[in-house]
């Protein structure tokens, strides 16, 4: 008899603690579940998304493109290669060849292709004019 209720008392202790333990494993994952979600969120998407946008620009710079080079400099590109840019620089044209990498902003603004412009909108019948005010 009394080896049964220590055998029931026991089982009933193992139960218990497996229970809290559950509930402290629950209690660690969940934070660190939450700081993944956050880091990823604000840190490795917007980072993902400002490399694509570099890249894009870097792979669309054409010649007589004004930019800015890391270091600070400010040319005209002569010519793009796979890897590298001819830039002029100043009124005496400098001429000075930099890597695409190298460069950090295109200040030279270029038109949207027709395909990516929104549609202008199609009148119907009873369609009025817009008002002048």
């Amino acid at each position: 008899m009394n080896s049964t209720l220590a055998l029931i008392s026991e089982a009933a202790a193992s139960s218990a603690a497996t229970g809290a333990t559950v509930g402290s494993m629950l209690t660690m994952i969940i934070p660190l579940g939450l700081l993944i979600v956050f880091f990823y969120f604000f840190i490795i998407r917007p980072e993902k998304k400002r490399n694509k946008e570099m890249q894009n620009m870097l792979n669309n710079i054409q010649v007589a493109d004004e930019v800015i080079t890391n270091g600070g400099i400010i040319g005209r590109v002569l010519s793009v290669k796979e890897d590298t840019v001819l830039l002029e620089t100043g009124s005496d044209r400098t001429k000075i060849r930099v890597l695409k990498t190298a460069i950090a902003k295109n200040n030279t603004v270029h038109e949207a292709p027709e395909e990516a412009a929104p549609a202008p909108k199609k009148k119907k019948k009873g369609d009025k004019p817009a008002e002048i005010k």
